[in-house]
């Protein structure tokens, strides 16, 4: 596995290997990688002639200051996993690499409705930044295919519609979800629960099966309003948001169409550790 730090060495050593008919696959990540990660990059691997991964914590996406500093950094562990999964090239840049003073202010895209719900509602900026970097990240790479995780729904919106925007020449792969054996959604973040509090974790997909069974019993928004009911009548989380939505606009939906995608999305706070899941509806 080669190991480049700068934009030039990583953008020759990969524009060389395209030129040489090779296809890239590409999973960017912000580290402490878990098997979530390492399923995108399996896939990439048998996708691909190439598995390129990189590893870099975005500070323009932490709409505060103490969530950036408490996001777990492991990088010798995270290089040993990639060698298991056989990736043949990580980028792993530092902040100014990524980002030198010489460059003006970031980029102000314009998503329309789809960054101002859920995750958008709560950390103002964040797809901002998440859009910022994922364009210089495909600039740099320039992949054939590129895996995103459907864990981040919303996420996965927000980069599909920055493709169209720029017409950058990528195929987006998502993936599913890849849960622990009693469903908790696999996340760098829940390394930071207690072990009491990732007992307790579990909740949160037991309570997305919920909503998924009573779709056939319930309108839409009794459901929803009976799943906030429940998230709030548990005292060990806190809950930031639960929305029914629509899977391409991600704007709540009022009533079931069988012609229409639908998910459930939830965030909720375990003690200080936040958690994102969702689940498909219909």
């Amino acid at each position: 596995m080669k190991k480049f730090t700068t934009i030039k060495e990583t953008s020759e050593y990969l524009s060389g290997q395209k030129a040489a008919g090779k296809t890239i696959g590409f999973v960017p990540t912000m580290g402490a990688l878990h098997e979530g990660h390492l399923e995108l990059m399996r896939r990439a691997r048998k996708e691909n002639d190439l598995l390129v991964v990189s590893i870099f914590v975005n500070p323009i996406q932490f709409n505060n200051p103490d969530d950036l500093e408490k996001y777990p950094r492991t990088l010798e562990d995270d290089i040993e996993k990639l060698k298991s999964v056989g990736c043949d090239v990580l980028f792993a840049p530092d902040v100014d690499e990524m980002y030198p003073e010489k460059e003006k202010e970031p980029k102000q895209y314009d998503f329309g409705e789809l960054d101002k719900v859920m995750e958008g509602k709560f950390r103002p900026g964040h797809f901002n930044g998440v859009a910022v970097v994922v364009k210089k990240l495909f600039d740099i790479v320039q992949p054939h295919r590129a895996y995103f995780g459907e864990k981040d729904f919303q996420q996965l919106a927000i980069i599909k519609r920055l493709v169209e925007m720029e017409n950058i020449p990528v195929e987006i792969v998502p993936c599913p979800i890849v849960r622990e054996p009693d469903g908790l959604a696999m996340s760098s973040r829940n390394r930071l629960l207690t072990p009491e509090q990732r007992k307790e974790a579990p909740f949160i997909y037991q309570t997305l099966l919920e909503a998924k069974r009573r779709r056939d019993h319930i309108c839409a928004n009794p459901l929803r309003q009976m799943i906030i009911n429940r998230f709030e009548g548990n005292e060990n989380f806190r809950l930031e948001y639960f929305d029914i939505v629509n899977d391409k606009t991600l704007q709540p939906i009022n009533a079931w169409n069988n012609k229409t995608g639908t998910v459930a999305c939830v965030a909720v706070w375990l003690g200080e550790v936040r958690l994102i899941d969702n689940i498909r509806i219909i």
